[in-house]
């Protein structure tokens, strides 16, 4: 999701909808949480749209840092388009990348403010959240970014695991209130907070299933999913035909 476009929602709660430039197969944990909430905007993902100039520069950035990392060793960090985490189970995670040795690229959303639907943003500073320290600890094995192109980081040949939403659901065997998108928008009771060791652990078993042929076979098929949301039929196709049909029946201007 464009970064300009999240920093201009300040009145989501009065929207009628919310496009984002993700598609459902990539994020439909995400997805399908917020549209469980029928007091909520509806939610369009009608991507992959095509990346500004800024963009690109920024993902030069990534690719550079990963093109130095060994094959297969590098541990990708992405809750989405739509996910962020309040700063107590932002420590633990940094905490247990710190003691698991990994080498990491982290994908570190702001949360929007409890209780008014804004969806993260991004840290001036990461290390108003992080760790004292963290970063200067990690510098040589791991690197925290903000919004990253997750199709493009999971093709390069560096990344040998992905830990993501689904997964941390997945291998921490954790109920769906863990990580709940929902409560950032409504101000709901706080998700319970995953322990580090528990979130070490996943990691760990991660990089010893994933690495190599399974991500790579993975981003093999997203990318083919991602072409397919675009075509006549897919996904993000229908998706920006409900939008345009739900305007012209309500006369949004």
């Amino acid at each position: 999701m464009s970064t300009i476009l999240l920093s201009s929602f300040k009145r989501l709660t009065e929207m009628k909808g919310i496009m984002v430039n993700t598609f459902y197969e990539l994020e439909s944990y995400a997805i399908e949480s917020l549209r469980a909430d029928n007091k909520k905007p509806k939610v369009y993902p009608v991507g992959p749209i095509m990346k500004s100039r800024s963009d690109q520069s920024f993902d030069e950035d990534i690719k550079k840092w990963l093109d130095d990392q060994p094959e297969n060793s590098v541990i990708f960090l992405c809750f989405g388009t739509m996910g962020s985490f309040e700063e107590a189970q932002v420590k633990e995670i940094a905490l247990a990348l710190e003691n698991s040795g990994s080498r990491f690229l982290w994908s570190l959303r702001k949360p929007g403010r409890k209780g008014v639907m804004e969806l993260p943003t991004e840290y001036e500073d990461f290390n108003e959240v992080l760790p004292e320290g963290f970063l200067k600890r990690t510098e040589g094995i791991g690197k925290v970014i903000g919004w990253a192109p997750q199709v493009a980081v999971l093709s390069h040949p560096a990344v040998g695991g992905h830990l993501n939403a689904f997964q941390l659901v997945k291998e921490l065997r954790m109920a769906e209130a863990k990580i709940e998108y929902k409560n950032d928008f409504t101000g709901e009771s706080p998700p319970e907070i995953v322990g580090a060791e528990e979130i070490e652990a996943a990691i760990s078993r991660l990089m010893a299933e994933e690495s190599g042929c399974g991500v790579r076979q993975k981003v093999k098929e997203m990318k083919n999913k991602s072409r397919m949301a675009l075509m006549e039929g897919g996904s993000s196709y229908n998706a920006q035909n409900l939008f345009i049909d739900y305007v012209f029946r309500n006369n949004i201007a």
